[in-house]
C-alpha cells in the first residue's frame, strides 16, 4: 500500500484489507451464533457500508433479510439535521435488526435511525459498525454491539468510505496526514 493523494489531501495506509477481513469474519460468526434462530433484519446505511455489508453478509449463514436506508446531513439554524431520502420498504414490526455502519463518529446519524426504526415496534436492535470514533460521540448508546475497529478522530477514506465521492472502492483504508 502506497499514500494516495486526493484534491491536494495526502492519505497514508492505515488498516489494510486482511485486517479488515478478520474482523468481519469474527464479527459475522458471533452474530450468526447470538441471531441463528430469529431471521434478523441487516439495515446498512447508504452509501458507505455498501463494501462493509457486502463482505459482512457473505459471513452470515443463517436465514436473514436485508435492506437500506439512505440518509443525508444538513446544517440547519443551529445543528445538524437529518433527512431519511430512502426508507427500509419492508414491515419490521417485531422483528430483531442489525443497523450495519461503516462509521460511526458524532452518532447523529445513527440516532436518527435508531428513533426512526423504535417507532416502527421493532423487537430489539444492535449496531454493527466498521469504524467508531468514541471521542467524537455526543449521544450515548446502549446497543452497538460490534465495532471493526476504535479509532482516533482521524480523517479516513477507503473500504466504501470516501472524500467528495472519490475512493469508496479502494479494499484498503487510509488515514489523511495532516491529522
Amino acid at each position: 500500500m502506497t499514500n494516495i493523494t486526493i484534491d491536494k489531501l495526502e492519505f497514508e495506509p492505515f488498516i489494510d484489507y486482511s485486517q479488515i477481513k478478520k474482523r468481519i469474519r469474527l464479527m459475522g460468526i458471533d452474530m450468526s451464533v447470538k441471531y441463528a434462530d430469529k431471521n434478523p433484519v441487516f439495515i446498512g446505511v447508504l452509501n458507505g457500508c455498501f463494501m462493509f455489508m457486502a463482505d459482512l453478509m457473505k459471513q452470515i449463514p443463517i436465514p436473514c433479510e436485508l435492506s437500506f436506508v439512505k440518509l443525508a446531513s444538513y446544517y440547519g439554524t443551529q445543528q445538524e439535521q437529518i433527512k431519511e431520502l430512502l426508507g427500509v420498504g419492508m414491515d419490521l414490526t417485531g422483528r430483531d435488526v442489525i443497523v450495519v455502519e461503516d462509521i460511526i463518529d458524532s452518532g447523529n446519524s445513527l440516532r436518527y435511525t435508531i428513533d426512526a426504526l423504535e417507532r416502527l415496534h421493532v423487537n430489539s436492535i444492535a449496531v454493527c459498525t466498521l469504524l467508531m470514533k468514541p471521542l467524537c460521540l455526543k449521544h450515548n448508546f446502549d446497543n452497538i454491539m460490534y465495532v471493526g475497529f476504535e479509532i482516533e478522530n482521524e480523517f479516513v477514506v477507503g473500504y466504501g468510505l470516501d472524500y467528495n465521492g472519490q475512493c469508496r472502492n479502494l479494499p484498503d483504508i487510509y488515514k489523511n496526514v495532516g491529522e
